[in-house]
């Protein structure tokens, strides 16, 4: 499911503003990388990720307004503790690689 920025940027094929950025050779050899492993140009790439992440950080700052019912049933949620997850404790338990 695309997102509405993505749809934006889908549907303009021309640009009609530049933007510039310094980057380190190593940022912008990764980034090239990784846009080629998507078969995009470095432009492309950095815009829609830019503006995916733009997109989050919007979304993150939204404020919910509940009345006091729904509050109250969020709050029960939130304060009841955790059900058992044998796959979470286990997971939870294991020694990630980076560690070892």
């Amino acid at each position: 499911m695309q997102s509405s920025i993505d749809n934006q940027l889908s549907n303009h094929s021309i640009h009609n503003t530049n933007m510039n950025i310094r980057a380190q050779r190593y940022q912008r050899d990764l980034i090239d990388k990784a846009a080629e492993l998507l078969g995009k140009t470095r432009s492309d790439f950095v815009l829609e990720t830019a503006c995916r992440e733009a997109q989050e950080v919007l979304l993150d700052q939204r404020v919910l307004t509940l009345d006091t019912e729904s509050f109250q049933a969020v709050q029960l949620l939130l304060d009841a503790p955790p059900s058992d997850n044998p796959k979470l404790r286990q997971l939870m338990t294991m020694t990630v690689p980076w560690e070892t």
